[in-house]
């Protein structure tokens, strides 16, 4: 009797594995086809090229590759001797007619009238006459100075001097790139081959897995983007994918390469 119980207790416990493993995969299978995995490669979150609006010689380049500047610092300073005189004379042209305009203000006109003498202020004709003047010499030197300023390239913002292509001396060209500044501390990933099929599959704030291939690093991150354009590579269509980390590993370069895996 108690080995005829034992065999019903077994087939119970088959007859439930073999149903309860399909229910399993069939729940399991989902999850797995909404995985999607791209390769994908590490650039600044913000790059610029930046250049002159005027041509020059070189007079100083005070960055070299690698630097790190911040917003304001100045980087390449062209030779303008003209440039420079034009706004000392603006200054001056602006001085001698603020001090114009006082004299108008607080001049006095000698009149006889009966044989007395009167001192009656200007009329009013001459100091809005000389205010005007004022206001013009202020806008002829404002426009000196922005003139100059042109000459001088800043950094628009905190970042790192990826490239110098230019040396002192040298005749930069109106609207030649010269430097390229980018923001190394905050690098994010770009997909590279990820299809039109795939794409359909990915929401912005997807979590992803990123194996970072030189580092041989695993770090989390998510969608931050999705181009709305396509691209070709290789004759395929193609979409970017922007991916954002959730910290940046030591030693991870632009232009380094990711195999990313995107989840729900």
């Amino acid at each position: 009797m108690k080995q005829i119980r034992f065999v019903i207790y077994v087939g119970l416990i088959v007859a439930l594995a073999v149903y309860v493993l399909p229910v399993q995969n069939v729940f399991a299978s989902p999850s797995a086809q909404e995985s999607v995995t791209a390769s994908a490669v590490f650039v600044p979150e913000q790059v610029s090229e930046l250049g002159f609006v005027t041509s020059g010689l070189v007079q100083e380049v005070l960055v070299n590759e690698g630097d790190s500047v911040k917003a304001g610092d100045v980087l390449i300073v062209l030779d303008a001797p003209e440039l420079q005189y034009a706004v000392a004379a603006a200054e001056a042209a602006l001085r001698s007619a603020q001090i114009n305009a006082e004299l108008q203000r607080y001049g006095r006109v000698k009149e006889r009238r009966n044989g007395k003498i009167f001192w009656t202020q200007l009329p009013k004709e001459f100091i809005e006459i000389a205010d005007i003047q004022v206001r013009q010499a202020q806008a002829a030197l404002e426009i000196a100075q922005s003139t100059l300023a042109q000459t001088t390239l800043i950094s628009p913002y905190d970042g790192v001097v990826a490239s110098v292509d230019i040396a002192q001396g040298e005749f930069i060209q109106q609207g030649q790139d010269v430097i390229t500044l980018a923001t190394l501390d905050n690098l994010r990933l770009e997909t590279t081959d990820l299809s039109e099929r795939d794409i359909m599959k990915i929401n912005v704030g997807d979590p992803a897995n990123i194996y970072l291939d030189a580092l041989d690093q695993n770090v989390n991150g998510k969608v931050v983007g999705i181009s709305p354009i396509a691209d070709r590579a290789g004759g395929d269509v193609v979409f970017k994918v922007t991916i954002e980390l959730e910290f940046q590993p030591e030693d991870l370069l632009w232009g380094m390469t990711a195999e990313v895996t995107i989840s729900k």
